[in-house]
């Protein structure tokens, strides 16, 4: 179940990060509002899964869902460049990902 959770947080974290760009600085209200409860939503379901992952494991997890994530919904839904660098090293985060799920 704690993987289920840190997936869950993991998305979460994209939803905010998402929702934050779009609150244009916090002066939007409705895409604050999704930002802020999607990130409490995420913290709170990253404590769930830390409470039998290592902290080693699940943040490093957590932080790297969100970075995909963020860099994935950047590129497809905001006309963010994909540059050769950029992809190489989302590569290597995801890379990183496995990782630490196969150790």
């Amino acid at each position: 179940m704690a993987w289920i959770y840190l997936l869950l947080a993991g998305v979460l974290e994209i939803v905010w990060a998402l929702a934050m760009k779009q609150s244009d600085g916090f002066t939007r209200l409705v895409p604050t509002v999704i930002t802020i409860t999607a990130l409490l939503a995420s913290l709170v379901l990253l404590a769930l899964a830390m409470k039998s992952l290592p902290l080693g494991t699940a943040y490093p997890v957590w932080t790297g869902i969100g970075a995909i994530g963020a860099f994935v919904v950047g590129v497809l839904l905001l006309g963010e460049p994909l540059q050769a660098l950029r992809a190489g090293a989302a590569a290597m985060i995801l890379a990183g990902l496995v990782l630490m799920k196969l150790a």
